[in-house]
């Protein structure tokens, strides 16, 4: 156990995280290898890889994946903001790169290769794109000289253009999502949220109109029997085979008919197999990492730490729930992963980068409070150290 009269960089570290946020992290991650014993091994025989490829390939991502949060998480605020602006410029480049000599995947150019290993670069934008939007949201509300807003306001194009050329609209619905979010916490009025939720249907319209997949998708989510609905109609059935309690670990069946099982459709394969309660817990794992987040958030009186706290929260959460949401049919598909649970090295990297952003700025800071009164004749003093 760890005292607190050592005074060495893991103590200091130790005493100052939040430790709640990290239990509700580690618990994800050890469901996610639970989970993943279920779902990876239909997938892995049909490809004619070993029975738990994708098991041991995840055990294999997640040690990197601690090293990262916890490294991360010891970084300054400066620090932060730094490796948030150098890794969102990294990825927005990639990503251009990408759309245009990136393999074509399942329509959409989204991989860089490097060699045997492939990164998809717009999962390491989410998170970096959430720190320098919020930097650029708290730079105008503090100083009168900086355009703080118009900075933010010129960071979304910039980001989401690059994921329309894939195309990936999953990820450009949500960075939007996350964006507005901020734009609201940033004291942005009532008016512009009807403005921007207006734009963002004016934008769905676009997109069903002229992009073929897009409308393919929205069609047959309105209408089942307009079209191909195989993967929606068996993860529907992998939830009516689990029932409440489940078919048991590694006896489902449906599963075996979704060719995502380990990635985009997981939440189906752990409600056949320990049904609807197992599911409701891990919705519940969510929301009280998303909740804790959001509390840490407002208690603290920085502005950019406050708006990152929120953005990284909200970030987490609505790419949680999306995931839940097309498993159970509330949504279109859109190929987004359930963070810490589906299979993927990007993924589980770029969300041990976005949290150990969390965890380094919710840590609890020394700050320097001047005392503007003292008593006559006393020389003017600090108090340092004081814990927020």
């Amino acid at each position: 156990m760890m005292s607190r009269a050592e005074r060495t960089p893991l103590t200091d570290w130790w005493w100052t995280v939040d430790r709640g946020l990290l239990a509700g992290l580690a618990a994800l991650m050890v469901a996610g290898l639970v989970f993943l014993m279920g779902g990876g091994p239909p997938v892995a025989e049909k490809l004619g890889l070993p029975t738990f490829h994708f098991l041991n390939r995840q055990a294999l991502y997640l040690a990197p994946t601690l090293v990262i949060i916890v490294a991360v998480s010891f970084l300054s605020l400066r620090h932060v903001r730094r490796l948030a602006l150098g890794t969102w410029i990294a990825g927005v480049g990639l990503c251009i790169l990408a759309s245009k000599f990136g393999p074509e995947i399942k329509g959409a150019h989204r991989w860089i290769q490097f060699g045997p290993f492939g990164l998809q670069p717009s999962e390491f934008v989410k998170p970096a794109f959430v720190v320098v939007a919020a930097w650029a949201f708290s730079e105008g509300a503090q100083r009168r000289d900086m355009p703080g807003r118009l900075l933010a306001l010129l960071v979304l194009p910039i980001t989401i253009v690059p994921l329309i050329l894939q195309p990936d609209f999953g990820q450009t619905m949500l960075i939007t999502m996350v964006w507005c979010a901020l734009f609201f916490v940033a004291g942005l009025h009532w008016f512009w949220v009807a403005g921007l939720g207006l734009a963002g249907l004016v934008g769905v319209g676009v997109a069903y109109t002229f992009l073929h997949h897009v409308r393919e998708r929205i069609t047959r989510f309105l209408d089942k029997d307009s079209g191909d609905s195989f993967q929606e109609f068996w993860a529907r059935e992998s939830f009516n085979a689990g029932s409440w309690l489940g078919v048991g670990p590694g006896e489902g069946t449906a599963k075996r008919h979704l060719p995502d099982a380990h990635t985009d459709f997981i939440f189906s394969v752990t409600g056949e197999e320990f049904g609807a309660v197992v599911c409701l817990g891990l919705v519940c794992l969510f929301a009280f990492i998303v909740m804790r987040g959001l509390k840490l958030a407002r208690r603290t009186d920085d502005v950019f730490t406050r708006l990152a706290i929120t953005g990284l929260t909200t970030l987490f959460g609505l790419q949680a729930c999306i995931n839940m949401a097309v498993n159970v049919r509330l949504m279109p598909a859109k190929g987004m992963t359930l963070p810490f649970v589906s299979y993927g090295g990007s993924s589980l990297i770029s969300l041990a980068l976005g949290m150990g952003f969390l965890i380094a700025l919710t840590r609890k800071r020394p700050r320097t409070v001047m005392l503007s009164q003292k008593p006559p004749g006393t020389a003017p003093a600090t108090v340092a150290g004081v814990m927020r």
